[in-house]
């Protein structure tokens, strides 16, 4: 059987090439994410390692809530303790925060990573090396990071403008810098300053970020930090540079490992839309090899031969795919990093890693699929009988299996919908998650029963153009429901692309529908101010604007948000801050109980949906635990109704109640309204003017607001809909490959129609039309599911993250458009070959 498995892989190279083609791309897939999180992860390792080579110890403030929120800064008189501490030969501290620079345009410089301002240090235990020039020696010299210097063709000795929380400084570049043996790290602009003037500008007056120690030769790290720690209060602690460095590389390997199990979903898909394509590949060639399998029989090979005849060449197909998409995954690695790029997510340069996981992983994957699509195939090839042999039809579909799938496709449709039933109305952990798997079991349902439905829908979706084009489309519409089990199978592979991208289209548009509500609902205030500090690094803009821009008579009220981390018992919670009369002014947080502007020191505001879970209400005293002060107690002041502006925040306090209990780190953006008979344009202008010291400070009118979120969303949409179109793209080439293989199974019908008048062009139109059929009916369906996953899934989010289902109709009548469009060029390629046959040599094939 050997040689029927070769001589049938050489009379199929094409088929089966097209088949092997939906293989390497998902094996692609799958091979360049692992690629690219273990080039990433190798990186950042070495990186982090170069950095601490010369360092043995590190003393740090603790974490005060176990991960969450940040650490407490180290007193400068710190660092001379430890350098007492017997065994300590070099220590030094480093001071850290945001620092942007401005370019020559005097906007900020944005990049993919964030902005970070440093002290500068020369010894060993610094994170930093020096590149060309010198260090910063006087209080407006500054050390740039070699790729900055590079990408933005700076010269030592000439002047820029950094900006902090605070206004902007002039500083003149005398040197640049590396980060360890890299010019940069992660795409970072990094900057460094004197000691002083780092405390200064980073808002870190007489602290440090962390103490660097390395020790005397012959004093073990572990020795060291247990001798230094005996010296440290409460709240710091010293780690060895091995727990640093494991510390650091676990939470980079758990950054990525998010990273890399979202593409490695978005290569499942495209797996999954491929193994559609095998199966259907498989069953034609089977259904057209009858008379060759039933020969085969009648010669005396067993059931099992003809199995492991098509099983063979399944295998043959999936190693050679396999093979070929791991090599393709490095290049689609490069991809990969490229688009990430184009969407903002700056990555650094690295060599490729290619692990010994990553091949077993990739051939394991693709051998598999190809494997497990190609069993029912096989299955249906054994069972061929010896007097098929005798048969001159080539068989279509088996109709005596059609109610057997329908009931079959009803049966788990009706289990996902119990599934689904249980995740929105049962008491279960995770919601969205049960949800989900309801919805994709919902999905294999339809798919199991489509073949049932594909007739009818082919029908009906080709009248149109029956009614328009006559002969060739209704022939396509006869091709198309004469096999409804391959026309079903082969609009699944797009049915699955398409749902998944209008769940994300309807999602999406949601969300959008509902942040606008929450926009105009909740929020008061005529501009937003928003500063790049806070969104980069946590820190926001010094109270000075907040306060300047209060003393403006333009405006009527002004209030500044802030935020920071606390816990209530065993729990974390975020804690929002504002001046309570102003915002009140400026934003509607329908307020359920309690008097918004009379919320004074010691008191909190609390949702009325945590007040209800945890039992608390009005006079109520609720413990806090700050980082800065320990436990105190808050009386509840009033209830209000959760919604988007506080960022999920289910506590609110005066800023004098914040200040007391948190250090300052900047408003994260501020709220303003125009006084009344002021003109928007007038206090726009008044607002300018106070921010010509902040250039990181960004204003918008509500409008300009909303455009913008609606931007950061579009741009995160085009990069899930650029993963998915590989997905799409697999689903087209399916669309060609059944188009191709029905070519060689309708040669004598071809012929035959060329016989008697049809001419090429309505042979290619009769093909193209069949192509856009299956294309609109993959639509079809799809849309359908998509929409009915979206409503489900925003039904079972939490709260009211969601405020109902918004369908962007525009964009689903336009993903159906894009699908008709794109079945003309899948059929491209089959309808020039089904044209170009031989009239008489189709005759006379068989």
């Amino acid at each position: 059987m050997l040689k029927a498995t070769l001589a049938g892989l050489s009379a199929h190279k094409l088929r089966l090439a097209l088949t092997a083609l939906s293989v390497v791309l998902g094996v692609a897939f799958v091979a360049g994410s692992l690629v690219l999180t273990d080039t990433l992860e190798k990186l950042f390792t070495k990186l982090i390692q170069d950095v601490t080579s010369s360092t043995d110890v590190q003393v740090r403030g603790k974490q005060p809530f176990s991960g969450f929120g940040p650490r407490a800064k180290v007193p400068e008189a710190l660092l001379r303790t430890v350098r007492e501490v017997p065994g300590v030969q070099i220590a030094d501290g480093t001071a850290a925060g945001y620092a942007q620079i401005l370019g020559r345009d005097g906007k900020p410089l944005t990049s993919g990573g964030p902005s970070i301002g440093l002290s500068w240090s020369e010894t060993p235990v610094s994170p930093l090396r020096l590149g060309s020039g010198r260090g910063p020696r006087a209080a407006n010299e500054v050390v740039v990071d070699a790729q900055t210097f590079r990408d933005q063709k700076m010269k030592l000795g000439q002047s820029i403008d950094i900006v902090f929380s605070g206004p902007s400084e002039r500083f003149t570049v005398v040197g640049t810098s590396r980060f360890g043996t890299s010019d940069n790290f992660g795409g970072a602009r990094l900057t460094a300053f004197q000691l002083p003037t780092a405390q200064r500008l980073l808002g870190l007056p007489g602290f440090l970020e962390s103490l660097e120690i390395a020790g005397d030769e012959g004093v073990s790290s572990k020795v060291l930090a247990r001798r230094i720690r005996d010296r440290l209060p409460d709240g710091f602690e010293a780690i060895t540079t091995d727990s640093l460095v494991k510390e650091q590389t676990e939470e980079i390997q758990e950054g990525l490992n998010f990273f890399g199990i979202a593409l490695l979903v978005f290569a499942g898909v495209s797996l999954f839309v491929g193994s559609f394509i095998i199966f259907n590949t498989f069953s034609i060639i089977v259904a057209q090899r009858t008379r060759e399998f039933g020969l085969l029989r009648a010669l005396g090979a067993s059931n099992r031969q003809i199995m492991r005849v098509v099983v063979a060449e399944a295998l043959a197909t999936g190693v050679v795919a396999s093979v070929v998409g791991l090599g393709l995954g490095v290049l689609v690695a490069g991809a990969l990093k490229s688009l990430l790029s184009a969407f903002g997510l700056d990555l650094p340069d690295s060599g490729t890693v290619l692990l010994p996981r990553t091949v077993i992983v990739a051939l394991v994957v693709g051998i598999f699929v190809t494997l497990a699509a190609s069993v029912l195939p096989a299955r249906k090839a054994g069972r061929v009988p010896p007097m098929a042999a005798l048969r001159e039809d080539s068989p279509g579909d088996d109709d005596r299996t059609h109610g057997y799938r329908t009931e079959l496709g009803a049966a788990v449709t009706t289990l996902g919908l119990a599934i689904l039933a249980l995740g929105l109305a049962g008491d279960v952990g995770n919601r969205p998650s049960v949800v989900g798997l309801g919805a994709v079991v919902v999905f294999i349902g339809v798919a199991t029963a489509s073949p049932t439905l594909a007739g009818p829908l082919s029908r009906w979706i080709a009248w149109p153009f029956v009614s328009v084009f006559k002969l060739t489309a209704r022939l396509a519409r006869e091709n198309a429901g004469r096999s409804p089990k391959r026309t079903a199978s082969t609009a699944a592979a797009l049915m699955i692309g398409l749902a998944l991208v209008s769940f994300v289209a309807v999602f999406a548009s949601s969300i959008k529908a509902s942040a606008f509500r929450v926009l105009d609902t909740s929020l008061g205030a005529d501009f937003i101010l928003t500063s790049r500090a806070a969104d980069q690094s946590g820190r926001g803009v010094s109270s000075e604007l907040a306060a300047a821009l209060a003393r403006r008579p333009e405006l009527s009220a002004v209030a500044g948000m802030r935020f920071g981390p606390a816990a209530i018992g065993a729990k974390r919670v975020r804690v929002s801050s504002s001046d309570p009369a102003a915002l009140a002014a400026v934003a509607n947080l329908d307020v359920q109980q309690g008097t918004l502007e009379k919320l004074g020191p010691g008191e909190v505001f609390v949702t009325e949906s945590w007040a209800r879970a945890n039992k608390r209400g009005l006079g109520d005293a609720i413990t806090f635990r700050f980082a800065r002060t320990g436990n105190q107690p808050l009386k509840v002041a009033g209830l209000f109704r959760q919604n988007g502006l506080l960022r999920d925040s289910d506590h609110l306090v005066s800023h004098a109640t914040f200040d007391a209990n948190f250090e300052f780190e900047g408003d994260s953006f501020i709220l303003a309204g125009a006084a009344r008979g002021v003109r928007p344009a007038a206090a726009r202008t008044a607002i300018t003017e106070e921010l010509r010291p902040f250039p990181q400070v960004t204003v918008r009118d509500q409008v300009e607001f909303k455009r913008e979120q609606e931007k950061e969303l579009n741009r995160l949409l085009g990069l899930i809909y650029a993963l998915l179109a590989l997905a799409v793209v697999i689903a087209l080439l399916g669309i060609t490959n059944t188009l191709a293989l029905s070519i060689f199974e309708r040669t004598r019908e071809l012929g035959l129609l060329r016989a008697i008048g049809m001419s090429r062009r309505q042979v290619r139109a009769m093909i193209r039309w069949e192509a856009v059929v299956i294309a609109v009916l993959g639509a079809t369906l799809g849309l359908p599911i998509g929409v009915f996953f979206a409503a489900a899934m925003i039904a079972a989010l939490p709260g009211d993250n969601v405020g109902g289902l918004t369908l962007p109709v525009g964009q689903l009548v336009t993903f159906v458009l894009l699908a008709g469009a794109a079945g003309v060029l899948a059929a491209i390629f089959p309808a020039r070959r089904g044209a170009r046959l031989n009239v008489l040599e189709a005759i006379a094939a068989e």
